[in-house]
């Protein structure tokens, strides 16, 4: 079974238990190879804040669960504890846009991990939100 594959199956996993992570059920994986995991969000309303645009929180959510699947397509595969996230946001993502997140893991030491994020809009190229984000991988 490809990288790829075992990242849908992990995918399917976490959005078939109840919880938070149900928001994510509408993400597409796209591709995934070592360190590094391509997505896709169709923004529909559920998706959107009081202005009709992906909303910040839902961003927030995608930097650190994309991350995160960035950081299982490691050798090491261990999925850690966030320590640190930062997330800038540059434009707004609008009902029916499709926002591609990209997430490439920078660096895994011994204990830390630091793995970076864009989303962008696919139509335009635009960046729509930038984030980082440290994970402590335990002992």
């Amino acid at each position: 079974m490809s990288l790829t594959q075992n990242l849908r199956e992990v995918m399917k996993a976490i959005i078939g238990v109840p919880g938070f992570d149900r928001v994510l059920e509408k993400v597409t994986l796209v591709s995934a190879s070592p360190g590094k995991v391509t997505c896709e969000l169709r923004v529909e309303e559920e998706h959107t804040n009081k202005f009709g645009t992906l909303h910040g929180g839902l961003t927030a959510t995608l930097v650190d669960s994309i991350s995160t699947m960035a950081l299982l397509c490691t050798e090491r595969a261990l999925p850690g504890v966030s320590v640190d996230m930062n997330i800038m946001y540059t434009s707004p993502a609008k009902i029916g846009e499709v926002v591609e997140i990209t997430a490439h893991i920078l660096k895994q030491g011994k204990t830390l991990a630091f793995a970076s994020v864009e989303l962008t809009n696919k139509a335009t190229g635009k960046l729509v939100a930038q984030g980082t984000h440290t994970k402590h991988l335990g002992n």
